[in-house]
């Protein structure tokens, strides 16, 4: 995840700070030095870093903080607040016209994830009830138009088309087409080429010129590093941008240019594309960002997820079958599913508070619960409704079939019955039954999680 060695660098100088008890500005200072390096080697712009490190330096020397009873933690606030500062301390949305369609136009280089990440963003706008299409701009890249059909179908969003026709004019044509049928955003994907060029820039100022477009979003792939603030910086002064969609935040990306976007540019970044999958495209929280850095966690961001990605229905249903101690293979199998949804078991763990920063990719095997699925699958219908039934016989198909060992399978019904002892325990006396939370299973130590 993008900022991982950031956030691992960060909380190393703020223990040694908690360490310190009461601070000396020399403490600060050397302190600030530490943050410096990390920042720089974050690919953060320097001229970025420069500015931040004097800023939370000349507030954490101040006789407030250096007299504080907890000097440590309030050197901390101030990096938090400064960072917010950096990243633009609030969610920037986008701009909806009072009379539709709002014409969103989709820019940057090629490769940077544009056209997908404009099925993407027609996938979240028609989750806030919003009416998207999309029109095929560039005419130029092979099979774009291809391309941009198929991720498009993914998102169920329809895709306005003209062949090879000006793309300028395919601008236009949409917009008429959505004013007709009713459609109130536009997304254009536009031509991107792999540097910036003058034919380029030509180009999309003509579509800007004719269309007039609400938002001008600059796609930049993260990856770059310090290259992608120079090209969102170099787009701004042909274009005006008014926002950035920073794509690829979930790699093992550095992150810097998160950091510098806003501060070099003026412009904040709108959206982050946080996976492969058409759903994993989020609005950008610069203070939830700062909270995941720092190691804070991020419980909204989890529960939005939740409340996006997991049926509740099915949860009411498990949670009724939890309580009549009725739960059985099955179940537990839909409880995987639907956690799965949600992402890694490595993303949702990181997004916890107190847990962020404590735990590494390397202490969590995402292999366990695709393992564990494959030993439910393993069973028969009757096995899976009753599970004591299952004998050692039934064990070594069941492994050989699952492709795992026997003692993979005895792990798993131990910890099934163990489960199902504690929901007995939860059941009262009387047969009266204490009510179960709603998203039951997403701790670690239950079946199947891996820790």
């Amino acid at each position: 995840m993008a900022f991982e060695g950031l956030s691992d660098k960060l909380s190393r100088v703020f223990k040694n700070l908690r360490n310190h008890g009461k601070l000396s500005e020399k403490d600060v200072k050397d302190a600030m030095r530490e943050v410096r390096m990390a920042l720089l080697e974050a690919d953060v712009s320097y001229k970025v870093v420069k500015d931040f490190v004097s800023a939370v330096t000349e507030r954490a020397v101040g006789s407030e903080v250096m007299n504080s009873l907890t000097p440590a933690q309030q050197v901390i606030d101030i990096v938090h607040e400064e960072l917010k500062k950096l990243m633009g301390n609030t969610t920037q949305k986008i701009n909806f016209p009072s009379k539709p369609p709002c014409v969103i136009m989709m820019c940057g280089l090629q490769g940077a994830g544009k056209t997908t990440h404009a099925a993407k963003l027609g996938k979240y706008l028609k989750g806030i009830n919003r009416r998207p299409i999309i029109a095929a701009c560039d005419i130029y890249r092979p099979a774009a138009i291809d391309q941009l059909k198929i991720v498009g179908e993914k998102a169920g969003v329809k895709v306005f088309e003209m062949g090879q026709t000006n793309p300028v004019k395919i601008a236009e044509e949409s917009v008429k087409y959505a004013k007709d049928n009713g459609y109130d955003v536009v997304i254009l994907d536009t031509a991107g080429r792999l540097h910036i060029d003058e034919q380029l820039m030509d180009e999309l100022k003509n579509i800007v010129e004719k269309v007039q477009p609400h938002e001008i979003l600059l796609t930049v792939d993260s990856m770059i590093g310090q290259d992608a603030v120079n090209v969102a910086k170099t787009f701004n002064e042909a274009l005006e941008i008014t926002g950035v969609v920073l794509t690829k935040l979930d790699g093992d990306t550095r992150g810097g240019a998160a950091l510098s976007v806003l501060a070099i540019t003026g412009k904040p970044v709108k959206f982050a594309g946080v996976g492969e999958k058409i759903d994993d495209l989020e609005p950008f929280h610069p203070d939830r960002m700062v909270d995941r850095i720092l190691g804070m966690g991020d419980m909204l961001s989890l529960i939005e997820k939740a409340k996006a990605t997991v049926d509740e229905q099915e949860q009411l249903r498990l949670a009724r079958k939890m309580q009549d101690n009725k739960f059985d293979m099955n179940d537990l199998l839909a409880q995987f599913q639907q956690i799965e949804k949600m992402g890694s078991i490595s993303s949702i763990i990181k997004m916890l508070p107190g847990v962020a920063g404590k735990i590494k990719d390397e202490d969590i095997d995402e292999s366990r619960m695709p393992r564990t699925k494959a030993i439910i699958y393993s069973m028969t219908k009757k096995e899976r409704e009753k599970p004591s039934i299952i004998d050692a016989k039934r064990k070594r198909r069941i492994a050989a079939g699952s492709g795992t060992k026997v003692e993979d399978v005895n792990a798993l019904l131990k910890q099934f019955d163990m489960m199902q002892k504690m929901m007995k325990q939860v059941t009262g006396k009387n047969g009266k039954k204490k009510r179960f939370p709603r998203f039951p299973m997403t701790g670690g130590g239950m079946p199947g999680m891996p820790m």
